[in-house]
């Protein structure tokens, strides 16, 4: 608790956002980066949305998980792209207090969501490789909606709490994030009230959800390369594998830019701000950036769907 009988309480009206810390002159030119990202967000996970939606020999469960994850993606890229070229576009720095509520909220909602999504696809790995002939029979449609609802309604029910619980905390002055855009591990620093409560949910949240999941898929592995190594021949236990490689990939993208910003924001003020930065961009950014081209690389139903696509646009040209 933090000793607030020398400075006024308030509820603030505003947040002050930060781009590049110490970069501040640079900011206009920080954007290009930026803005090429964004791009790149969209239109690849937008076109692999686009080729799963057209072609119907895309409507197997594999390729429905994966159109979930880049509607995840899509929806954490979209919740930080106002503040984010606001702030390096246009120099424009202050956020309302419910608009910054509404943001975080947003971000961590589709970041659970792609946590989760990436469970369920290491499940359809592990089915697909155990059982090939049960393969549609187990992962039906009906189930695989189910789960996508489920995944969503999770992840709204677990953070509308956590939003309600930063609107009773009392402030006293301190309204600068350390970053374009509101996280909780950022906004939980700033109250001059209690915050036991919030670290606790917020500890609930992450271990029921980034921390299960993330131990699930390794247990999920476990089983894969169990299963494979039962395979008699190399070149089975070659192709089993290599039906991996973009969830992996996946995998790797999502957790490590995770488990490098929770250990920022762990160590506090002891790590440079301008490591802060770097590491919240590197967790929002990295992997709805690297996961369109690894599936569109190195998945050849994609990368056909996508040559028909383009092929279909210089035909009607």
């Amino acid at each position: 608790m933090r000793n607030s009988s020398s400075t006024p309480e308030f509820l603030p009206t505003r947040f002050i956002l930060v781009g590049i810390p110490g970069l501040e002159a640079e900011h206009i030119w920080i954007s290009i980066p930026f803005c090429l990202m964004y791009m790149i967000i969209f239109l690849g996970n937008g076109t692999i949305l686009h080729v799963i939606r057209t072609d119907t020999a895309l409507h197997q469960p594999m390729y429905l998980f994966l159109a979930m994850l880049a509607l995840a993606e899509v929806g954490v890229s979209a919740s930080t792209l106002p503040t984010v070229l606001g702030v390096f576009l246009f120099g424009i720095t202050e956020i309302s207090f419910n608009a910054c509520l509404l943001q975080m909220f947003s971000i961590h909602s589709f970041s659970i969501m792609e946590s989760a999504v990436l469970l369920s696809m290491s499940v359809d790995r592990f089915v697909a490789i155990y059982n090939p002939l049960r393969y549609t029979a187990i992962l039906t449609m009906p189930r695989i909606f189910g789960m996508a609802a489920s995944i969503g309604l999770k992840s709204i029910v677990l953070m509308a709490p956590l939003t309600i619980l930063l609107r009773r905390l009392t402030f006293c002055g301190h309204n600068i994030l350390s970053h374009s855009y509101c996280l909780h591990p950022n906004l939980i620093h700033l109250p001059c009230g209690d915050t036991t409560v919030n670290n606790i949910y917020g500890l609930f949240i992450i271990t029921s959800t980034f921390g299960l999941d993330s131990l699930l898929i390794v247990v999920s592995y476990g089983f894969i390369l169990h299963t494979v190594l039962s395979i008699a021949t190399g070149d089975g236990r070659r192709k089993a594998l290599s039906t991996c490689g973009s969830h992996v990939c996946a995998v790797f993208s999502y957790y490590v830019p995770m488990l490098g910003l929770s250990m920022v924001h762990r160590l506090g003020y002891h790590v440079s701000p301008l490591l802060h930065a770097m590491m919240a961009n590197a967790y929002l950014f990295l992997p709805p950036v690297v996961n369109p081209i690894v599936y569109s690389i190195k998945t050849k139903e994609i990368r056909r769907g996508i040559s028909w696509m383009l092929s279909e646009k210089k035909a009607r040209v």
